[in-house]
C-alpha cells in the first residue's frame, strides 16, 4: 500500500508550512526516518523524515509552495523505483518556484566530479558497525569509514554527532578523505550540518529574487519590534583578559572531559543572569498596561544561519551550572544548523543575547526580540592597549583582551540608569570571574 507523505503540524499554533527543498526525487529509494524534505514555518525550518521505507513515487507539492498542515505532499510506494519515475509529474507540468533558476532535470544531474548514486555502496565493515541507515548515509557523504568511528550511543552505536565530530577532527589527525569531498565535508561539519544536496543557485546582479519564508518572517518581526518598543542602547567596554586566559588554559581539558568545545557564550549568559537577579525588570515583558516579571531566565541565543537568523531558547538558564549552560548552548546551536529545532525550542524567551562579534563587528545595536524588554549584543574580542591602575593608584599601559557589550532595552519599562547599572554588574562579573568552569 502506498504511504502518503503529509505536511506535519509542528506545533499547536502552526497551520501551514512551505516546502523549501525536496531531498529526494521521484524514483529514489527512501528509508523510514531518513530526511525526505525541508519545510519552513513561522516558527522554525525543519527537515521532515520519511514516514515509511520504499520508493518516492510522486511529489504532489513542489518546492516553494505553501500548504495547510496534513496536506498530502508526496507518495511513498513499494518497488525498486524503476516504474515509479513515470508516475511523477513531468517537469513541464510542475510550476517552477520563483527562486528556481533551472528546470529540475538539469538541477538533478550530478556534477562530473560527483560519484554516481549507484557507486555508493554499503561495505561489510559498515554493516558490522551498529548504526542507522541515516548515519551510514551521512558517513558515505563525508567519506567516513564507520570502522574508524568510536560510537557513543547505547551499546556503542555510532550516532550522527559521532560522524560530524569525526569529520571535524579529521583534518588535524591526518585521516584522508577523497580530494573532491574533503573541503566540502570539513566545512559542512564545522557548521554542524550535512554536505548540501546541491549548490545554491548563483545570483546575477539585477535579479529580482523573492524573499524566503524565513526572511519574510524576520522582516515582519523586526519592523513590528521597532514599532512596539522604544529602543535605546548603551555600550560598555569590558576587560575580558581573565576569561580569555582561563579559556585558553582549560579549553583542551574541558573538551576531553566533557566532549564539548569551551566557548565564550556561557560566560556572557552567566554574567547576564547574575545581573538579572539584581535587576529583574530587564527580564520582563509588557502585557497591556502591566509588566510581567518572569520567574526564570529563558535565554534566547541568536544563531546566524546561511539562510537567515533564528533564536533558540535555553529554558530555565538560571538553574543551570556553567557546564549545563555550555551543553544547552551547543545543543541548540547544532540543532538550529541541522534544522532539528522544534517550535517549543524557539518559544518563551525572556532575555536574548546575540553575538555579532563572531563576524568581526566591534559592537552592534540589536533590535529587541519581542516580547523581551532587552537584548545584549556581544562584540568582537580584540587585544588593545589599556590604562591599568594598581591598588596604589599607579597607572601603567598593558595589552588586554577587550570586548564591547551593548544593551538594547525598551525605554517604556527600563530607565537608562537601570540599564547602565545592569551592565555595570555584567562588566564586574566578567572582569572578576570566579565561578568554576567544570
Amino acid at each position: 500500500m502506498p504511504t502518503d507523505v503529509v505536511m506535519p503540524q509542528m506545533g499547536e499554533s502552526i497551520f501551514e508550512g512551505t516546502i523549501t527543498k525536496w531531498l529526494k526525487k521521484p524514483g529514489d529509494k527512501v528509508q523510514r526516518d531518513e530526511p525526505l524534505f525541508e519545510i519552513s514555518t513561522d516558527k522554525v525550518d525543519a527537515e521532515i523524515p520519511a514516514p515509511a521505507s520504499g520508493v518516492l513515487q510522486e511529489i504532489k507539492v513542489t518546492e516553494g509552495n505553501t500548504v495547510q498542515v496534513n496536506t498530502v505532499v508526496g507518495v511513498i510506494g513499494e518497488g525498486n523505483g524503476a516504474s515509479s519515475v513515470a508516475r511523477a509529474p513531468s517537469p513541464a507540468s510542475q510550476p517552477l518556484p520563483a527562486t528556481q533558476s533551472a528546470p529540475p532535470a538539469k538541477k538533478e544531474a550530478p556534477a562530473p566530479t560527483q560519484p554516481a548514486p549507484q557507486a555508493v555502496t554499503t561495505t561489510a565493515d559498515e554493516e558490522d558497525v551498529r548504526s542507522s541507515p541515516l548515519v551510514r548515509k551521512l558517513a558515505r557523504e563525508h567519506n567516513v569509514d564507520l570502522a574508524h568511528v568510536k560510537g557513543t550511543g547505547q551499546g556503542g552505536r555510532v550516532t550522527k554527532q559521532d560522524i560530524l565530530d569525526f569529520v571535524e577532527h579529521r583534518v588535524g589527525t591526518g585521516i584522508p578523505a577523497r580530494p573532491a569531498e574533503q573541503s566540502s565535508a570539513a566545512a559542512s561539519a564545522r557548521q554542524g550540518g550535512e554536505v548540501p544536496a546541491r549548490p545554491a543557485p548563483a545570483l546575477i546582479p539585477g535579479d529580482l529574487v523573492p524573499m524566503s519564508q524565513m526572511r519574510k518572517i524576520i522582516a515582519q518581526r523586526m519592523v513590528e519590534s521597532r514599532r512596539t518598543s522604544a529602543h535605546v542602547h548603551c555600550m560598555f567596554e569590558v576587560d575580558l583578559t581573565r576569561i580569555v586566559n582561563l579559556r585558553n588554559k582549560l579549553k583542551n581539558s574541558f573538551e576531553q572531559r566533557n566532549g564539548l568545545r569551551l566557548t565564550f557564550m556561557p560566560f556572557f549568559v552567566r554574567a547576564a543572569i547574575v545581573a538579572i537577579q539584581q535587576f529583574p525588570i530587564v527580564n520582563s515583558s509588557v502585557e497591556g498596561d502591566a509588566i510581567r516579571y518572569h520567574k526564570h531566565v529563558n535565554a534566547g541565543i541568536a544563531v546566524a544561519l546561511d539562510w537567515g537568523l533564528i533564536v533558540p531558547v535555553l529554558k530555565n538558564a538560571d538553574e543551570l551550572n556553567f557546564l549545563g549552560l555550555q551543553r544547552g548552548i551547543t545543543d541548540l546551536g547544532e540543532r538550529a544548523r541541522n534544522k532539528k529545532l522544534l517550535p517549543s525550542d524557539v518559544e518563551g524567551s525572556t532575555f536574548t543575547i546575540t553575538n555579532p562579534g563572531q563576524f568581526g563587528a566591534v559592537f552592534g545595536l540589536p533590535i529587541i526580540n519581542q516580547p523581551n524588554a532587552a537584548i545584549m549584543g556581544v562584540g568582537g574580542i580584540t587585544k588593545q592597549p589599556l590604562v591599568i591602575t594598581d591598588k596604589d593608584g599607579n597607572d601603567s599601559i598593558a595589552i588586554r583582551s577587550i570586548v564591547h557589550l551593548t544593551l538594547g532595552y525598551d525605554h517604556r519599562v527600563i530607565d537608562g540608569a537601570v540599564a547602565d547599572q545592569f551592565m555595570a554588574v555584567v562588566k564586574k562579573t566578567l572582569e572578576n570571574w570566579s565561578e568554576e568552569v567544570g
